[in-house]
């Protein structure tokens, strides 16, 4: 018994032993790297990389590709291989003296300047930026007071920069050593020297041999369109707000996300999952072997997968019709030569505009056009010429301005009258509608029902004493008669007004994708947002009420709300949400990840009275003898010129920043079963019947490709 117990045990020792030995053999394996049958590379430790995914196309509605990607390297650090090399200070420094030679910029993010004095350059850096330099400040118990020069002193001592060293070549080194001080803070390996490298740059600092250093490949924006750069955006650093959501969701503090436009609106479906990759790391610094990151309960592999495909409802070409309408009569405008109106407010300072185009059953967008714009192709490279315009071309005035809304307010006024029933037992029109159908109203040239205020007409203000007679609604619009308009606004409450206004899409979000600035009507709190919380100016006036019903007063709101306000008048007060988000398909395009479907905002009720009331004056303003947009579309002489019946209003809006009034026209097509809806705002345009000719050139193309299509359905159907 005593003999099979100690066999027992002789071969429990032998069988622990035995694994015990080829755990041994196992982590051997592990650690010994076989380099050209070299065994001599014995690993010091492992570190992850993140490897970032390539970002998701952004297409037209047609599947033209408006952004992709293009191939590219940059040149990354990973600081735990070159801090375990010894001799950092002296590798940087011959990277520093290379970059010097080629003239290459890196990324350096310590706030303070390359050469003597130094001084703080905090305020050239992201809100990220300056918070990751306070938490580097405070991690290495440095004083927040400290002078810069102090700092570079102390930082020269950290690092064991040499003494003989030149000040402006030791700032350099701390640049580098800081942004590896760092990654370490945030538990991150690599540090993106530089992005985007040509091939014979990335040849030269190769050549160097500096451990640590690696060529990662990667993709970077390539735009097929010189179109659009207002809804496609641009890419770029995180600031803090970023940096706060983003770090959840795995990306590295050097990570560029969507900063504007759709690159912003859908970083999420853009973006991709980065994947991790492993480098072992051998004892002289080199990177010995490299695999991806498994995770060990699920047999997860972590490779990078790209970013899926946003499909918009853009038109490619119709966007670059649009905005090559635009630019043209704006330049049309502001040339002497081509503008000879010898009227004072005659547009030519004409400053910046905007147009929208829209499909009014679904709220599809099909063109956005800000006008000036710039090329998101050479945009680094153009920034302090474009930052210096005083046009501002950043600025996309579609959803980011909002403007007076002029004459194209009246239909709305018209429908808060028609559809609205007095309850004030003072008012001669208690318990019936404030304006019926067909109802005449006689055009005095001033408004004199108030002592102290006598708003005229323009065309009495142009040529006293001539009036517009007798007018019915649908000829009030056709001639934009303000005197009409005063009358209806007197029998309104500014109440019923605004909310008429809101219902039809003015002064609400209209739901769109993109970051947008939503305009208001006139009430109270419009007055106090403009004059203060006390005073006279404070509170809304009769004169208010009586402007505001031909769309001046408070009332301000941007293009794309006045095409979303279009759209609802043809709708007949159905109420679209805006949208620029078509479908999302795998990076692959193999699978549908996500569909957009057309989304009600609200619904108003129009009588088809009160419907068929606005929409022949809509008419009459462009078919009418004497139609303040009679020039365009075939005019009443040449209406069988242009495919299809179309209603529109034109606006001129007064403003308190100087020079000619700006200018508006919206519209709709066809008459009978509207599909499409266009706003078009000029600053300082002068006359809502110049811009009706951007109109007029997008509603032209977009029937005859729609013509064209019917075509090669019917060819593709017969054969």
């Amino acid at each position: 018994m005593e003999r099979i117990s100690r066999f027992r045990a002789i071969l429990l020792l032998i069988l622990f032993i035995t694994i015990l030995a080829l755990f041994a053999l196992k982590l051997f394996d592990l650690q010994i790297i076989k380099t050209n049958g070299n065994t001599d590379n014995i690993a010091k430790y492992t570190t992850v990389t993140t490897v970032r995914a390539a970002r998701g196309d952004i297409l037209d509605r047609n599947g033209n590709v408006l952004v992709g990607n293009r191939a590219s390297y940059n040149l990354v650090f990973n600081h735990y291989v070159i801090e375990s090399y010894g001799q950092t200070n002296e590798a940087l420094y011959s990277l520093v003296q290379k970059c010097r030679e080629l003239n290459l910029s890196y990324n350096d993010h310590f706030p303070v300047s390359k050469t003597r004095p130094f001084e703080y350059t905090l305020n050239d850096f992201a809100t990220s930026w300056q918070n990751h330099f306070q938490s580097f400040m405070v991690d290495r118990s440095l004083d927040s007071d400290i002078t810069a020069p102090l700092l570079i002193e102390k930082l020269r001592g950290r690092y064991n920069i040499p003494e003989g060293w030149s000040d402006e070549d030791a700032r350099a080194v701390i640049g580098m050593r800081y942004e590896f001080d760092l990654r370490g803070i945030s538990k991150l390996p690599t540090y993106t020297f530089i992005q985007d490298i040509s091939d014979e740059n990335l040849s030269a600092i190769l050549e160097l041999n500096i451990p640590g250093l690696m060529v990662e490949s990667s993709t970077v924006r390539e735009y097929h369109t010189k179109y659009g750069a207002h809804i496609l955006g641009y890419m770029g650093g995180m600031d803090a707000a970023d940096w706060e959501k983003y770090e959840k969701e795995g990306y590295s503090m050097d990570a560029y996300i969507g900063q504007s436009g759709f690159e912003e609106a859908f970083e999420d479906y853009l973006h991709g999952i980065d994947g991790q990759r492993v480098d072992v790391v051998s004892k002289d610094g080199t990177i010995v072997e490299q695999f991806w990151r498994v995770n060990q309960k699920t047999g997860e592999v972590y490779t990078p997968i790209a970013g899926n495909n946003v499909e918009t409802t853009i038109d490619l070409e119709l966007q670059g019709i649009a905005e090559d309408s635009l630019a043209n009569i704006m330049k049309e405008l502001t040339d002497p030569e081509k503008n000879t109106s010898k009227d004072e407010s005659n547009g030519l300072d004409a400053e910046g505009a905007a147009v929208i185009v829209m499909k009014v059953k679904t709220g599809e967008i099909l063109a956005c056009a800000s006008y000036p714009t710039y090329n998101l192709a050479t945009m680094n490279q153009d920034w302090a010429e474009i930052e210096a315009d005083p046009l501002k071309p950043f600025f996309n005035r579609a959803f980011g301005a909002n403007y007076a809304p002029g004459s194209t307010f009246k239909m709305c006024t018209l429908i808060a009258a028609m559809e609205n029933r007095s309850t004030n037992p003072k008012s001669e029109y208690f318990g019936r509608f404030l304006y019926l159908p067909g109802e005449i109203i006689q055009d005095k040239g001033v408004f004199t029902k108030y002592a102290g205020f006598s708003p005229m007409c323009l065309i009495y203000k142009s040529n006293p004493g001539v009036t517009h007679g007798e007018l019915t609604a649908q000829r009030a619009l056709e001639v934009s008669c303000n005197y009409f308009f005063y009358e209806l606004g007197d029998r309104l409450s500014i109440d019923y007004l605004n909310k008429t206004a809101n219902g039809l899409g003015l002064g609400v979000p209209t739901g769109i994708e993109l970051t947008e600035k939503v305009g208001w009507v006139t009430d109270e709190a419009s007055k106090k947002a403009a004059y203060g919380e006390t005073g006279v100016d404070s509170q809304v006036t009769t004169g208010d009420r009586i402007l505001a019903a031909i769309g001046q007063a408070e009332n301000r709101f941007s293009p794309l709300q006045l095409c979303v306000y279009a759209s609802t008048l043809a709708n007949k007060g159905t109420r679209m949400k805006a949208t620029f988000l078509s479908r999302v398909v795998a990076s692959d395009y193999s699978s549908l990840i996500k569909e957009n479907s057309p989304e009600i905002m609200s619904q108003m009720e129009i009588a088809s009275t009160t419907y068929n009331t606005y929409i022949e004056g809509m008419r009459l303003v462009i078919a009418g003898g004497e139609g303040t947009a009679r020039s365009h579309f075939g005019g009443p002489k040449d209406l069988d010129t242009f495919p299809v019946a179309v209603c529109g209003k034109t606006g001129t809006a007064q403003h308190s920043s100087g020079g000619s009034d700006h200018g508006a026209f919206i519209c709709f097509a066809p008459m009978e079963d509207p599909e499409i809806a266009v706003a078009v705002y000029g600053e300082k345009a002068a006359h809502g019947a110049t811009l009706a000719a951007v109109a007029e050139d997008i509603l032209r193309a977009y029937f005859a490709m729609e013509a064209a299509s019917e075509v090669n359905a019917f060819e593709n159907q017969a054969s």
